[in-house]
């Protein structure tokens, strides 16, 4: 191991101790407390304000509808993070790994209500004038000046955090295995090459619809995002009902897994957690912060209204897709082999679809990764433009596109232990500023049910809802 994945490693262990643990689950369940679950009782209304079924006011602002700021913060998620970062918390971790990222889900839709309102609530100017969202303009506007450092961790850590070396190292990595070797383009052993054009190929091909900003992103993520999450649910649910008898026995070895800690080394119950809680919030971000950029865009005047369209998220991305991952790779028992990352979840399809099940994955893992490499260009630029202002967004989405090169020639542990520590060093500003501000969240909640419970707010047939729509 060189000494920068020792230092990367050594920064990402630090930063994941129990103390954040706490944080993000124990913030999830106090959110969850605080807010008498009433969130819960209008997810029927996230769906009909993500049909489109409720017009925002005229003086509304933000760029982008409710569902396609939903779709922008899903390309965030839904990723490779849902295909990869299952194997590899079932890997690491042990079957029981996946009870605590369905914790982190559980838990997460309170966090992302919460935090999802704060990013309408305190949206801010940025020095161009435009209007922005995000973690670092909840803390400017909300908090105040004294609690700027926050914002800045924030804003350094996400520039960190959304660099695109993980999805694309995945992406050439079920590449190279799917296509390259077996056509003898590229061996297993001496791939470099290989990994480096793919690199540039993808970097040239993915600037073009980068430099969109957000509604181009907007428009990408809404129209592939959904599709991907079909298709990948109807497979799942093939490969799935075609080893229907060893489902209960895994669904059994996950949650006896999960307080045993047996699969995982050396039977420690707190790697199993820790793991779990690792992994299902890099599946699902919930108190990160990045989905508050995504979602701080949406054209409305009603902040629990975004909240309510954000609390979907974790339900579709962790609950859904990636428990279908990871029982794809349990029942097919692929687990308990060699591989690593998307090679691992490949090999379970493969079994399911011989001479196709690996196509199959390329082709999710091809359309997830560069959705999520592009909205993670329109967040790492909101980040950097926080700090050194908007005319470094078009340094920034340069570097960011060289980045791209950089991740297909990368170590994966490396890559893992990057996105680790600064996702962490995310949630602790994230989260801190929440806190502070969820009584706001919860009285701008309350009065907003009760307009809605009084019947005060409209629908509008579909047809007459335009694009940008509450």
């Amino acid at each position: 191991m060189s000494q920068i994945e020792q230092g990367l490693a050594a920064f990402a262990d630090f930063m994941w101790g129990p103390q954040l643990v706490a944080l993000l689950v124990g913030g999830g369940l106090y959110f969850t407390v605080h807010s008498r679950l009433r969130h819960f009782k209008y997810l029927g209304h996230s769906f009909d304000l993500l049909r489109g079924k409720y017009q925002p006011s005229a003086s509304a602002a933000g760029d982008i509808s409710h569902y396609r700021a939903l779709a922008t913060a899903l390309a965030g998620t839904i990723g490779v993070g849902n295909i990869t970062g299952v194997a590899v918390a079932i890997t690491l971790g042990g079957p029981g790994a996946v009870f605590w990222m369905w914790v982190t889900a559980v838990v997460g839709i309170s966090t992302k209500f919460y935090t999802a309102s704060l990013a309408i609530m305190y949206r801010g100017t940025d020095d161009a004038g435009n209007l922005q969202g995000g973690p670092m303009y909840v803390i400017r506007e909300g908090l105040g000046k004294r609690w700027t450092p926050l914002a800045y961790m924030f804003a350094v850590a996400g520039m960190f955090g959304t660099l695109p070396v993980f999805q694309v190292n995945q992406l050439v990595q079920i590449t190279r295995d799917a296509l390259a070797i077996p056509a003898g383009i590229t061996s297993a052993e001496n791939h470099f090459t290989f990994d480096l054009i793919m690199g540039l190929v993808l970097s040239v091909s993915l600037f073009s619809a980068a430099v969109g900003k957000v509604k181009r992103v907007a428009a990408v993520a809404g129209s592939l995002v959904p599709l991907m999450v079909l298709f990948y649910t109807v497979i799942t649910s093939y490969l799935l009902l075609s080893h229907l008898t060893e489902l209960p026995a895994m669904l059994a070895l996950i949650l006896v897994d999960a307080f045993s800690g047996e699969a995982v080394s050396g039977g420690v119950l707190g790697a199993v957690i820790l793991i779990g809680v690792q992994r299902g919030v890099f599946s699902n971000e919930a108190g990160l912060g990045t989905e508050s950029l995504a979602h701080g865009a949406a054209k409305t005047s009603e902040p629990a209204r975004e909240g309510l369209v954000a609390m979907v998220g974790p339900i579709i991305d962790t609950l859904l897709v990636c428990t279908c991952t990871a029982l794809a790779i349990l029942v097919t028992g692929v687990w308990q082999g060699d591989a690593i990352g998307v090679t691992l979840t490949a090999q379970a399809y493969d079994q399911a679809f011989p001479g196709v099940g690996s196509y199959l994955m390329l082709i999710m893992v091809f359309v997830l990764s560069t959705t999520t490499v592009l909205t993670y260009s329109y967040y790492g630029s909101k980040c950097m433009a926080f700090i050194f202002g908007t005319r470094s967004e078009k340094y920034y989405l340069g570097i960011y596109m060289a980045l791209i090169t950089v991740g297909a020639v990368a170590s994966l542990d490396a890559v893992i232990s990057l996105f680790d520590g600064a996702y962490a060093t995310m949630a602790i500003p994230t989260m801190l500023s929440t806190f502070v501000l969820a009584p706001r969240v919860k009285s701008a909640a309350q009065e907003y049910f009760r307009r809605y419970d009084a019947g005060e707010f409209l629908q509008k047939p579909d047809h007459e809802v335009k694009e940008g729509g509450d």
